[in-house]
């Protein structure tokens, strides 16, 4: 039974799921707090709120991509530019993924992705961009045709490996890096069923594998097979059948 008015708050109180006693106690009620027009703005800042913007991120993503087909994430730099050799390639890539049948899924901003949007865009195939809310607005491509941005990095992650059969990565930064080792990391771990990641340039990614090779794996912190989760290449039409020629067995 409710308490009158001006009674002593109960020592336990139930919401839902969340059990609350002693000092943990609230006062009022869920609905009175919902329907409560004059309460304070802070409750759109809290962490439940902010489940409920992951949880419609997620819905938007998933429902934005469900029927996209086979499809290949490509990532590089944000700073390539355009002109360049590496942005050439990048164009060279989208188109050539598009002919061999698949989508084309960048972060949607400027640099390698843009060139990769606009092979794909160029040669009449679905150029997708996954966004992402950051201090200094990039914004979205003039040549991604489907495109999504997102608040938090782990849902565009996730949609980056849900709706894709295969990583291409061009030379890039922190960002690319920290999408690389993720990609590696989840198909390591079986996480997700193994699909390929190519990293294209050897004389960018070369040091780097080197690393893993020479301080990684020589140290036992990995193993010498994690050196088979990827395949390295400077040659568009291998980088482009590699990838394909695996994501086609999904």
């Amino acid at each position: 039974m409710a308490n009158p008015e001006g009674a002593p708050a109960p020592e336990e109180q139930r919401l839902g799921p969340v059990l609350r006693r002693r000092d943990q106690v609230q006062t009022g009620t869920t609905d009175q707090r919902l329907l409560d027009t004059q309460g304070p703005s802070e409750w759109v800042h809290t962490d439940p709120w902010r489940v409920m913007r992951i949880q419609a991120e997620f819905v938007e993503g998933f429902g934005a991509l469900a029927e996209l087909g086979p499809a290949v994430s490509v990532f590089g730099s944000a700073r390539t530019p355009r002109g360049s050799t590496e942005y050439e390639t990048g164009v060279r890539i989208g188109g050539s993924l598009v002919e061999a049948g698949f989508a084309v899924i960048t972060g949607g901003g400027p640099g390698a992705m843009e060139a990769a949007n606009k092979g794909a865009h160029e040669a009449g195939g679905t150029s997708v961009g996954l966004g992402i809310e950051l201090p200094f607005e990039q914004g979205m491509n003039d040549y991604v045709n489907l495109g999504v941005d997102f608040r938090y990095f782990f849902v565009r992650k996730t949609c980056f490996v849900k709706y894709a059969r295969g990583f291409v990565v061009l030379p890039g930064g922190m960002g690319t890096l920290d999408e690389l080792f993720e990609a590696l990391t989840l198909v390591q771990t079986r996480k997700v069923t193994r699909f390929p990641i190519v990293l294209f340039g050897t004389a960018y990614w070369g040091g780097l594998v080197d690393w893993l090779r020479g301080t990684l794996i020589a140290q036992g912190k990995a193993s010498p097979h994690d050196l088979e989760l990827f395949h390295l290449t400077d040659d568009v039409d291998e980088a482009v059948g590699l990838v394909t020629k695996e994501a086609a067995g999904f």
